[in-house]
């Protein structure tokens, strides 16, 4: 499935994680709106990274600034991770886990999300939120199984759900101070 010779747009993402006031791990997903290739699906926020970006790391502070209002000055990243290809739409994504404090309230940039998303970790790790399913994409002459999580009622699968299937029981078993 991946080809090393095709040219992949290159983007930073933000894996925001927090502790609850009740001493729960949450993470935020976004929705992304309609629009685009990714359209409706759930991500982590970030995004294509800019000339004027000097790192990947500040393309996604820059992107979750801009998509959800999360300030950089409350974002301490815990890890860079490895890169990620989509398999479908020639991204790589690299992704930053990062400990925040969450704004009083998000402000999802409307144009690019239709929801943030503010899950607990540990339902995630629960037996029935895993699935699978057959999907076709475009580009590919056969069906594919995909797995996902069911994040409320939305299917969590893509780049996303491979970056976050290893993490989940590291973050759970307080592989990092959170």
């Amino acid at each position: 499935m991946g080809d090393s010779n095709i040219t992949r747009t290159e983007a930073g993402v933000l894996i925001p994680v927090y502790r609850d006031d009740g001493g729960d791990l949450r993470l935020i997903l976004i929705r992304r709106s309609q629009r685009g290739i990714h359209g409706g699906q759930l991500a982590f926020p970030g995004g294509k990274h800019d000339s004027g970006d000097i790192t990947m790391l500040a393309t996604a502070l820059r992107e979750a600034h801009e998509e959800i209002g999360l300030s950089p000055q409350g974002v301490t990243v815990l890890e860079s991770l490895p890169c990620v290809d989509t398999m479908t739409s020639n991204f790589r994504l690299h992704p930053f886990l990062a400990c925040i404090v969450p704004p009083v309230a998000w402000l999802p940039e409307v144009e690019e999300v239709s929801e943030v998303i503010d899950t607990r970790l540990a339902d995630l790790a629960l037996a029935d939120r895993h699935g699978e399913e057959m999907m076709t994409f475009p580009h590919w002459p056969n069906p594919y199984r995909v797995p996902f999580y069911m994040v409320g009622e939305y299917q969590l699968w893509g780049a996303t759900y491979r970056i976050l299937r290893p993490l989940i029981p590291r973050i759970l078993a307080g592989e990092w101070n959170i």
